[in-house]
């Protein structure tokens, strides 16, 4: 019966991927293989690649809630213009305010009361 034995690829047997590709760009000495083991480095970089991803989501919903909030302002300010414009349109269109107004330019409130005109064919 043959013994199970496990076989470490040598150089000549590692295929040319990535990773491979990087490992010889990056020169890892033996110090570095010791802590990060290279075959954890697809691991590493895709929870590097997350983490960027989150802080970049993070920073977007600061910046987008920021913008919310100086929105929000400007309604209450927008909101609050309106309702006082309002409240002196409503104010100024009275008939006592209007009478004021057209007596400065020298008319007068007619005490004649108006007549019904009919026509007859």
């Amino acid at each position: 019966m043959a013994t199970n034995t496990y076989r470490i690829p040598s150089k000549s047997q590692k295929s040319g991927g990535f990773f491979a590709v990087l490992e010889k760009i990056l020169k890892i000495d033996e110090t570095l293989k010791e802590v990060i083991h290279v075959r954890f480095l697809p691991q590493i970089v895709f929870i590097a690649g997350l983490s960027v991803l989150y802080i970049g989501n993070r920073h977007y919903a600061d910046k987008k809630v920021r913008n919310i909030n100086i929105l929000q302002r400007e309604v209450a300010d927008f909101r609050a213009d309106y309702t006082t414009l309002k409240a002196d349109y409503m104010f100024v269109t009275k008939q006592s305010e209007v009478a004021k107004k057209a007596a400065k330019i020298g008319l007068q409130l007619s005490t004649i009361a108006p007549e019904k005109i009919v026509v007859k064919h």
